[in-house]
C-alpha cells in the first residue's frame, strides 16, 4: 500500500482559510480532515465540529506523554495536533489535511518532511486584507488593528512552507491546492 501524506495548510486572520478548506474538503470527501485539539471554550454549534475540546488538565497530561505532533499555546488556550492518527492514517495511504497556524504547521513539516507538504494561503493585497478583517463586524477598532498586525507578522512565514496560494478567487485557490496535491500523490 501507497503510503499517505499530510497537507498542512497555514493562513493568517481574514484570508478566507476556513472558506476554502470546507470548500475542498466537499469537493474532496475522501480526504481526511485531522482535527486540532483546544482547551479554548467551544463559541457555537458549527465551532463544536472543528475541534476536540478538553480542559487544560488533559492537555498538559497529553503534552507530558509526548502525544502531540506539535502543540502551541494561543491567547491563553492551548492547541495541540495528536500525533497517533496522523501516523495511522500515512499508514493506510491516507491524505490528510490540516488547518495550522503558522508556527504548528511550520513544526510539522520539520516532523513529517517529505511525509508532508506545505501551503501558505495568502490574501490577495494587504489592503483586502484589511478590508476582510474590519467587514466581519465582530471585533473592535482595537481588535482588527491587533489582528492586522498579527496577520502580517504571520505572513513573513511564507517563505518556510513548499507553496504559496493567493486566495483571490475561491474557485483558482481551491484548484490550485488540488494541483499541488495531485502533484505530491504522484510523487509517492
Amino acid at each position: 500500500m501507497k503510503r499517505g501524506f499530510l497537507v498542512i495548510i497555514t493562513a493568517p486572520s481574514g484570508t478566507g482559510k476556513s472558506t476554502v478548506i470546507k470548500r475542498f474538503l466537499k469537493k474532496h470527501p475522501d480526504m481526511v480532515h485531522s482535527k486540532s485539539c483546544t482547551t479554548r471554550k467551544v463559541r457555537s454549534e458549527v465551532d463544536a465540529g472543528d475541534y476536540h475540546f478538553m480542559g487544560a488538565e488533559v492537555f498538559e497530561k497529553m503534552i507530558a506523554e509526548n502525544k502531540f505532533a506539535e502543540w502551541a499555546e494561543y491567547c491563553g488556550n492551548f492547541y495541540g495536533t495528536p500525533r497517533e492518527p496522523l501516523d495511522d492514517w500515512l499508514t493506510k495511504g491516507k491524505i490528510v489535511l490540516l488547518d495550522l497556524e503558522v508556527v504548528g504547521g511550520t513544526k510539522l513539516k520539520e516532523l513529517y518532511g517529505d511525509d508532508a507538504v506545505s501551503i501558505f494561503l495568502l490574501p490577495p493585497s494587504e489592503n483586502e486584507l484589511k478590508r476582510r478583517l474590519s467587514s466581519r463586524g465582530t471585533d473592535s477598532e482595537a481588535a482588527q488593528q491587533k489582528r492586522l498586525k498579527t496577520a502580517l507578522f504571520e505572513i513573513t512565514y511564507r517563505d518556510r512552507y513548499d507553496f504559496c496560494v493567493i486566495n483571490d478567487d475561491l474557485e483558482r485557490a481551491c484548484g490550485e491546492i488540488h494541483e499541488i496535491i495531485r502533484k505530491k500523490a504522484g510523487e509517492i
